[in-house]
């Protein structure tokens, strides 16, 4: 039905997540050619954004572009998406967080900077190449789901397709394919006003499917549902991006959504990306305030993994028997380490020891979210 990826991809199970784990996975992500890039992307709106950019040598300094009457939507954004990776794009409203997703797609022009898809320069790439790495290569779902009201839940899935000038039965077969896949089999003759939110979020999901992208643009996909469902959209979306790894930029204001999301999170503020890490990153080592306030209610020992917090050269013979992932939540195996008078062995997927965590560890660890709670 959905092809599965034959290349190596950036996923949770080889403990990518943590900076610095032991555990080696089999390719490191950061050996992977970028699916997506930005090299220097500025977005500048006002009277001449290009030569006012190239009048300051694409360095314009901030009170300049207050007094010349310009407004930097996005300002010196530089980073990469992977293969198989879920890069979260998050920031209050108005820090340029939508205008950065819509560069990388070019639906907006950059003022300036790069935009590499495979290694191709988009803002160089003639238009119809263009249409056509859209049409077939990139997925899109906004938070509105825009849903055609006079077709069916087929008919609006199979619409990509129907661009492309697929034939009707094929590309029948194709939507009903990924309307299975994301849950609403035998819904496909329903009409959208027929459907909860939920299930119209679901159609858009499985439209932006039908065409197989390798790149899938998500912006607040979830964030006009109501919690309960909502969480279960975030369910459904992991549980596809399983089965499928597709390379993810998704937008959201939510560092709860985005924690549980994301392999790497973006953060931005006044059109800037201020801090690029993975979720474990951001808590314990924010670079400045802005990324602080956003940690500052998170769950840390829900968030915190073993390889965080745990003694990387212990002595073996002072160890349990009883042994822990690096890659376990700290949360889940607290009581486990409490519970035992030695500290517990920490092993790879191989089981040679690479660590190990103590009850001290673990305490310090909650009586630090203790401490965040009262402030």
């Amino acid at each position: 039905m959905v092809p599965l990826p034959s290349r190596p991809v950036y996923t949770r199970s080889r403990g990518l997540r943590q900076t610095g784990c032991p555990v080696t996975p089999c390719r490191e992500w950061k050996s992977l050619d970028a699916k997506i890039a930005c090299r220097d992307v500025w977005k500048l709106y006002g009277k001449d954004p290009e030569g006012f950019l190239a009048a300051h040598n694409g360095e314009p300094p901030d009170d300049a572009i207050a007094g010349d009457g310009y407004i930097p939507a996005v300002r010196h954004a530089s980073l990469e998406v992977f293969p198989g990776e879920i890069l979260v794009i998050m920031g209050l409203s108005g820090s340029g967080k939508s205008t950065l997703v819509r560069c990388l797609s070019r639906l907006i022009e950059p003022t300036a900077g790069e935009v590499l898809f495979d290694g191709q320069d988009l803002l160089k790439m003639p238009a119809k190449e263009l249409i056509e790495i859209r049409r077939h290569k990139m997925g899109m779902v906004f938070q509105h789901f825009a849903l055609l009201p006079h077709r069916t839940v087929l008919q609006n899935v199979a619409f990509p397709l129907e661009v492309q000038g697929i034939d009707r039965g094929t590309r029948e077969k194709r939507a009903l394919d990924v309307i299975e896949l994301v849950g609403l089999k035998g819904r496909d003759g329903y009409y959208p006003r027929e459907l909860s939110g939920g299930q119209q979020q679901r159609v858009g999901i499985a439209r932006s499917l039908a065409v197989e992208p390798d790149v899938w643009f998500l912006d607040e996909p979830f964030s006009a549902l109501d919690p309960l469902i909502r969480r279960e959209m975030q369910d459904e979306f992991l549980r596809l991006q399983t089965m499928l790894q597709k390379t993810i930029a998704f937008i959201t204001h939510d560092f709860d959504e985005a924690i549980r999301l994301a392999d790497r999170i973006a953060i931005m503020n006044e059109g800037r990306i201020v801090q690029i890490g993975s979720p474990e990153e951001l808590v314990t080592r924010p670079a400045n305030d802005y990324v602080a306030n956003f940690t500052r209610d998170v769950a840390r020992e829900k968030l915190l993994t073993v390889a965080s917090v745990m003694e990387a050269s212990p002595e073996s013979a002072a160890l349990s028997d009883t042994t822990v992932r690096p890659t376990d939540k700290v949360a889940d195996v607290a009581r486990l380490i409490i519970d035992s008078e030695r500290p517990l062995r920490v092993a790879d997927d191989t089981g040679r020891t690479i660590g190990a965590v103590s009850r001290a560890h673990v305490l310090d660890v909650l009586f630090s979210v203790e401490a965040d709670a009262h402030g």
